[in-house]
This record gives structure tokens, sequence and C-alpha cells, in this order.
């Protein structure tokens, strides 16, 4: 028997399995299938492919479980409307024609669809959890710790933003909790709003172009707009917020305060806009530090597990075990709602069926390698139908193939073993390039990915080599913490002019330009060979040829589709970018080999802004 956890309906939908003894089996979000962004559909690919995982190994279904209790959410919204009434009424018609219509009846709604999936599926057979315990149960129960201080933020759940628990062996208890409308998640999503990017999608982008500013208003942002108690709890001055009661994230007064409208997304940026992000930033590493000392101060315990969408603000992650006192930090590699399915399943198996919990020495995430995978034999009969030249190479000539290519200036699209769960590529959906070369950043970031020239990459590191490279004592498996190249690799850039600029990004600061952020900061993913052998080996090969132990890894999509899922998917992508070389498995394909009308039959990707 297994459990199906289920998140949807308002934005990362997805689906989790998990066996009875506590196991995950598969995870994986709608979006990878539809081919839709942040997809908040019912996720009928993503619990057909659990479905099918669990017939696989003989396994029925013993419960949905849905992620959330929505008449909560009903009951805020109403509430929340009758606060601040007649003023919220734009933003509270649309909503309840929403709930009214299909949202306030999500338990038959879901009866109904899963019963289309499953034929010995029941309404007794469906669970609610709660929104914060299931991020809780994402974060803890997968984790490598016994006992742990666990905490979760982001935008809000039913009531909660932020919330703190004790988890033991397989208890989790609650300690502490802010309510809606004090949210740090919103907080930054104003920012992300005022600084011209997208609500629920751009907040990364925010922290990516805050090392480009100073903080000059951080003291505004304190004064003003959120009291900061010394624990880390916080109170938002709502007189400078509308996403409590209007279709706007910020009032008049928040805009008059800063002395400039919202940057439109197709504008260029500012230095404005620069010193804002850097600030908002500074903001949010404060608060989220003064809570982690708090906790470690009154639980005495040496472990903190994060989950919730603000615990994908790897900046902020990377200061935590600096400066909070805690001495090892376990971060759910899908932080955000997707991973709530997966907690969803946990925290039915745990703590309503209080099975006997099982630790692992590195976490059960499987390195979060949870998704679909695919053959040889299937990858090359799809090449087939589309007359695609490949050639099929042994995994020791693969690597040594794929590593010189990269060595010599190729960027290469890497499609390996089962897709990543989470909003990371971890090198089974990756795209590859050579750190060292100084132009790489800018070419895949507008040949390739077709996004801002201001993004950094990430950088993938043999694990026998992090400390020398980012002083890391610690593995960093998912990609969710930044570190500072070190001092011996640095090459202090020249800024004779000190202009402040997106173009400062093309300075050369580092021995690895195409990783090294303005600030020399880097998001660090580490690897090693019992979490990724054909990666690792990868790697290896890499450093033979060229003496560097990195990689430059970023997502194989282009900006507003989803990571790439399935072989048509990364041809897709593959034929419409300048990757030079694209590797599905053991086959290989050049661009040179492609055929010359390859374009009449494959649809080109839906480029948006995301």
């Amino acid at each position: 028997m297994s459990i199906i956890g289920i998140s949807c309906f308002y934005h990362d939908s997805a689906a989790a399995l998990v066996s009875n003894e506590g196991k995950i089996l598969a995870a994986a979000q709608e979006e990878r299938f539809t081919r839709n962004k942040h997809d908040s559909r019912f996720p009928i690919c993503a619990i057909d492919y659990c479905i099918n995982e669990a017939r696989k190994i003989n396994d029925e279904i013993e419960a949905y479980i849905y992620y959330e209790k929505p008449i909560r959410i009903f009951m805020r919204l109403l509430e929340t409307y009758f606060n601040t009434a007649p003023r919220g009424f734009s933003s509270f018609k649309p909503a309840m024609q929403s709930w009214i219509g299909d949202k306030l009846f999500t338990k038959n709604n879901l009866i109904e669809k899963i019963s289309k999936l499953d034929s010995n599926f029941d309404e007794t057979k469906l669970f609610f959890s709660d929104h914060h315990l299931s991020h809780a149960s994402s974060a803890f129960f997968p984790s490598y710790f016994d006992k742990s201080v666990i905490l979760c933020m982001d935008a809000v759940g039913e009531w909660v933003t932020t919330s703190a628990w004790l988890g033991n062996k397989n208890e989790i208890k609650p300690i502490l909790e802010i309510n809606f409308p004090d949210s740090l998640g919103m907080l930054y999503s104003a920012f992300t709003y005022y600084c011209g990017f997208k609500v629920n999608s751009g907040e990364y982008k925010l922290m990516g172009l805050a090392p480009f500013g100073k903080p000059i208003y951080k003291d505004k942002i304190i004064k003003h707009l959120i009291d900061i108690k010394d624990d880390g709890s916080f109170k938002l001055n709502m007189e400078y917020f509308k996403f409590h009661r209007g279709l706007k994230m910020i009032s008049k007064r928040f805009i008059k305060l800063f002395g400039k409208p919202p940057r439109n997304a197709s504008d260029s940026i500012d230095p404005f806009y620069m010193d804002v992000a850097a600030s908002i930033q500074e903001v949010t590493e404060e608060i989220i530090i003064k809570i982690t000392k708090h906790l470690r101060d009154i639980t005495g315990f040496d472990n903190l597990c994060l989950a919730g969408g603000v615990a994908l603000n790897c900046v902020a992650n990377g200061k935590i075990l600096k400066e909070s006192g805690f001495k090892k930090l376990w971060i759910q590699p899908a932080a955000g709602d997707a991973g709530n399915a997966l907690g969803a399943a946990l925290s039915y198996l745990y703590l309503k069926k209080k099975i006997d919990r099982k630790i692992i020495n590195e976490d059960s995430m499987n390195s979060a390698y949870l998704g679909p995978s695919f053959t040889n034999d299937q990858i090359k009969e799809f090449l087939n139908e589309y007359k695609v030249t490949y050639k099929e190479l042994e995994n020791d000539s693969l690597v040594l193939h794929t590593a010189r290519k990269i060595s010599e200036g190729s960027i290469v699209g890497w499609f390996q073993g089962r897709m990543e769960f989470g909003p990371r590529a971890l090198g089974n959906r990756s795209i590859l390039g050579d750190p060292r070369v100084p132009e790489m950043q800018k070419i895949m970031n507008i040949k390739i990915k077709n996004r801002e020239s201001f993004r950094p990459f990430a950088p993938v590191i043999l694990e026998e080599f992090k400390k020398e490279y980012f002083d890391l004592d610690y593995e960093s498996p998912y990609m969710l913490q930044t570190k500072k190249i070190t001092d011996k690799f640095i090459i202090q850039a020249s800024r004779v002019k000190q202009i402040q600029s997106v173009e400062l990004v093309n300075e050369i600061r580092s021995n690895l330009p195409a990783i090294t952020h303005v600030d020399y900061s880097c998001r660090v993913q580490t690897v090693s060979k019992k979490r990724n052998k054909l990666f690792y080996d990868l790697l290896s090969e890499f450093y033979k040829i060229t003496k560097s132990p990195v990689l430059i890894n970023t997502s194989f999509n282009v900006r507003g589709e989803p990571i790439v899922a399935s072989p048509e998917d990364a041809l897709r992508c593959f034929v419409y970018t300048n990757i030079d070389i694209l590797v599905l498995g053991n086959i290989v394909v050049s661009k040179k080999d492609l055929p010359i009308d390859i374009k009449n039959k494959i649809n080109k990707p839906l480029l948006i802004e995301d």
C-alpha cells in the first residue's frame, strides 16, 4: 500500500507517492507535463505518474492527502474582507466568484477527479492536512535529523505565514506562529512587484538583482513598513500594502514613500531599483537570522529544517549556520507549495498512522531525483521518428566525449535518469557549460535562456573540492545556499568608474567568471559519487582535462518554460536555442546533424515573461 499527496488550485500543483514504510517513491510538478509554468490545475498527469509508479511495484493507493484545508482559507478571505470593507471589494468579488464556482467545493472536486484516475478510490480514502503542517512535514521527515527545529515561512497558508515546530523522531509539535496579513513572503513579493518582476515567480530575480545595489533604503523599510522585534517576530504596517484588500500588492502610500512608481517590466533597471532590491534583501535576512537565533536560544537544538517559499532565498540560507547558532541545516529541495504534496503524504503516515520513522544518513529525498525517466530504447525510438542522426556511447566514452566538448567551449543539454522534483535542475535536466569562459554567462543568458543578462549561474562542484573553492564544511546537494568563492580564486575587479549597472556582471572577478556574481557569491551544488555517479564522473573527467572541478549547471529550459521533462521537450529546447550538443541518456546529438526541416516538425517553445 502507498500514499499519494496532492497540492493544487493555487500555484505549482504537484503529486507525491510515498510507501507505507515511509519511502519516497515518486514526486513531480504538473507543469513539467503540461508545459504551463507554475500550473495550478488539478495535477492529472502528476497523479497518473504516481499511480503508475505504484503499479510497477504492485502497490494499491491506500489514501490521498490534500495539502491544506480549503474551508479555512475561505474563512480567512471572508474575515479579511469584513475587516477592510468596503475598500477590498475589487478583489473580494472575483475571489468569491472563484470560490463559489469551484474552490469552496474542493472536496467534491477532488473526489470526482481522483475517481477518474483510480478505479479503486472512494471518498473514505481522501484526507486533508494543514498548509504549514504539510510544509513542516516535508522539511523534517525526509531530513537526516532525529530531532530538529523546523521553520516554515511563506506568503500565507490558511492563516499562518510563519511557523516554528519541534520535530522529534516521528512527531511534530508547533511552538510559535505569525498570522496573515503579517507575512515575510508577502513583504518580499511586494518589493518583487515594485521592482518590475512577477509575483510568485520573480522573487529569485529580485534576489539576483540585490547585489548590484546598496541597502540605502533599509532603515526606511524598518521605520515605516515593518516593526521587527528582537526575537524576529514582526508586524507589517498595512497602510503601505494592498494585497489584503485590493488587486495590487502595494498602496499609493508605498509609492509616495519611495518616490518612484513601480518599474515597468519592459524598462531597463536603473540604480534606484537595485538599491531597493538590496534593501529588502537585507531586511529579509535580518528577520530570518533573528528568528533562527531565537529558536536556537529557546530550544537548545543543534539542527534546523526549513520549508516554505521563503526557504528558497538561498542568500539568506547561506548565512543561517554562520550567524544563528544552529550547527546543521537541511532545506526541503521542493520548499514551495509543490513540496507540500510530499509533506501532506508524510504527515498522514507519521502523524495519523504513526509508523516508525527510518532515518537515512544523507536524507530520504533520493537527491530529488523522483520524476519520470526514459530508457535509451525509448529515446532512440523518438529520435528515429524525427529522423535525427545520433550516436550511442557507453558511459565511460559518454562522459569523456561530453567533458571534452564542454572544455572546448560547447554548451551541452544534459538529460539523464529521473527528473528532479523542485525548482532546481540538479544534474539530470541541466544545461552545462565551462565556467572559466568569461563570455559564457552572457552567452547562456541571452542566446540560450532568453533571460535578463544580470542573472547569475550556479556552479556544480565535485564534493571533495567544496572546502577549497567555497569554504564549505558540509554538502550542498540541492543548490539552496549561497557561498562566496574563496580568496584563492578571486580576481579583484577594477571598477574604476564605480558605476551601478547590470553590465558589472561582465567584469571578471574570479578564475571562474561565469559563475561568480558581482558580490563574489555563488549558489553552490555539490555532487558526490553516491548521489549521482554519472554526473560525478562527468565532473571528474572535466577536472582531468582542465584542472577545474566546477561546471556551470543551469536548468534545461528557456525563459517562461518549465524544466524539460521528456526527450521531446529536450529536443525542442535544443533545436530552438544555441545549445551545441544534446545528450539524452547514452545518446549524443550534435546540432550539425539535425535534419534541415526539423523546425517544421517540432513546435517552438512558448517564450513568455516568467
